[in-house]
């Protein structure tokens, strides 16, 4: 959180703000985001709609802030791995950081699944196919066998597959978590080491 010199006014204010984002995303999974008005957001919120609107007009800015507020540690990841030298150590934090980013952003990719009419009205899908793109240049040795590449954006699916395909496999979702980011670990040391060899 950057604090600024009235920091804690801001943190406050920005509280409210990600209540507004929780509470419209708890509605728009219970009854769907056509069905949601903004004032039932502010009825569950228990603020009056003037409060609601002061943050956002309309439903649709709510997701696209979410949206923007949720991707931004994909977005910072992308320049830190641009910055870093493309090492083993570098991809693997990168997965590392990738992994928290998409736990963290859970609920909206949900919200992304099942409103994807919603979605592609936004184009929220076209921002996020380019942070992917991104994390991918990143993630891929431009001069690896074609195999080791597919290998490095695996990785990137892996943990995508664990946040939808796994969800409702028996188990500790903390324990899932750790096994899909280490199958996604493995990936990308198997790409890494490849490469080196052929190097």
């Amino acid at each position: 959180m950057g604090l600024t010199m009235d920091g804690t006014k801001q943190q406050r204010r920005g509280n409210t703000r990600q209540r507004i984002q929780d509470v419209a995303l708890e509605l728009f999974a219970e009854q769907g985001y056509e069905k949601t008005s903004l004032r039932e957001i502010a009825e569950r919120l228990d603020v009056t709609k003037a409060a609601l609107y002061y943050h956002f007009k309309t439903k649709e800015e709510i997701i696209v802030s979410l949206f923007a507020d949720l991707t931004k540690p994909i977005e910072d990841l992308i320049e830190w791995g641009g910055r870093q030298p493309h090492t083993l150590e570098t991809k693997q934090e990168i997965v590392r950081r990738y992994s928290e980013a998409l736990a963290g952003a859970e609920p909206l990719f949900r919200f992304m699944q099942e409103n994807q009419a919603t979605v592609r009205e936004l184009r929220i899908g076209d921002t996020f196919k380019d942070r992917m793109r991104g994390l991918r240049d990143i993630l891929i040795d431009p001069e690896a066998e074609l195999v080791d590449q597919v290998r490095s954006v695996s990785a990137m699916f892996t943990l995508h597959a664990g946040m939808f395909v796994m969800q409702d496999l028996e188990g500790d979702s903390e324990k899932k978590r750790e096994a899909v980011l280490e199958v996604a670990m493995d990936l990308v040391a198997q790409a890494h080491e490849h490469a080196r060899e052929k190097g």
